[in-house]
């Protein structure tokens, strides 16, 4: 038996919009959400970490290359 996609109120709303209304009112840009300390520690930490292991695999690929 297959479940029914029921849509939400926020769907139902989306479906009575024009295509310019449904484009003005996606178009408008989300201002930038207000993190605290600790997790603006932990993205730079991913950040770091991420060029890291960029680095890494790079290095493993031209390492083998050779």
């Amino acid at each position: 038996m297959m479940a029914v996609h029921e849509p939400s109120d926020h769907e139902e709303l989306i479906m009575f919009l024009e295509r310019d209304q449904l484009v003005a009112d996606t178009s408008q840009p989300v201002p930038r959400a207000r993190l605290g300390p600790a997790a603006n520690i932990l993205l730079w930490g991913l950040r770091v970490f991420v060029l890291v292991v960029s680095f890494m695999v790079i290095y493993t690929f031209v390492h083998q290359l050779g």
